[in-house]
């Protein structure tokens, strides 16, 4: 157990940090930072996709697959639709901008420090499944948490925050995922975890990728683009490919 939690922790922590990411890319050029978070996005989406087919299902079902866990994985990709839905929180990829506004920064904290929350649950289930299939989930997670953050950044830089401030909001919504960590952890019944959790990750993650991501890739009709785009995501499948050997 002691294992599970340095390394539940020290994913978690990562994660964190990688809300500041936006401070390296104040100073970058719009059209430069729009093609290397396109890029990201896509690798992301793949990213998302493999682990949740290569890593978190056949985990799943090695241990046992029921109807519950049919029913969990569906929970997992509603749970993400009504935080959208309902929250008024959109999981935008894309800098703010006069052509694209973002809603206020508080109501953009709540919304990410409520998704950090999952974050921080999903990783810490995912470690309680096996230590390989917790490594590729916060690798999976960092990789869509970087543009992500980035354009969480512009949020609230458009909001009328200092740099400051708005670097610091960000890092205190990323924390909020050590506390869903906590709480999965204090549950420690790894059975609980494989019949709920698990799935709910899947679905969130299938969700995210599928229903949130890839949509907004298709707003992209250039062709050297978008070919880009499919690069990335098959990328981002064969790093979770990858990531097998591990184990």
């Amino acid at each position: 157990m002691n294992d599970i939690l340095i390394y539940t922790y020290s994913s978690v922590f990562l994660i964190s940090l990688a809300s500041l990411i936006g401070v390296f890319t104040l100073s970058l050029k719009k059209k430069f930072l729009a093609k290397i978070i396109s890029l990201l996005v896509s690798f992301s989406a793949g990213a998302l996709l493999g682990d949740a087919f290569i890593h978190l299902l056949p985990e799943l079902i090695e241990e046992s697959f029921t109807l519950t866990s049919s029913i969990s994985i569906i929970i997992g990709m509603m749970l993400f639709f009504i935080m959208e839905k309902f929250i008024h929180w959109r999981h935008c990829h894309v800098p703010t901008s006069d052509h694209h506004p973002h809603p206020l920064a508080m109501m953009n904290l709540i919304g990410d420090s409520l998704h950090n929350f999952i974050d921080g649950m999903i990783i810490a289930a995912s470690y309680l499944v096996s230590i390989n299939v917790g490594i590729a989930t916060t690798l999976a997670v960092i990789f869509h948490e970087i543009p992500q953050e980035i354009g969480d950044l512009g949020v609230f830089l458009h909001a009328g925050l200092s740099r400051k401030k708005a670097l610091l909001y960000n890092f205190l919504s990323a924390l909020s995922a050590f506390l869903g960590a906590i709480i999965v952890l204090s549950l420690k019944t790894s059975e609980f975890i494989l019949e709920m959790l698990a799935p709910i990750a899947i679905g969130g993650f299938i969700y995210i990728a599928a229903a949130d991501i890839i949509p907004e890739l298709h707003k992209e009709t250039d062709i050297k683009k978008s070919g880009l785009q499919i690069f990335g995501i098959f990328a981002g499948v064969f790093v979770m490919y990858l990531l097998l050997f591990l184990e």
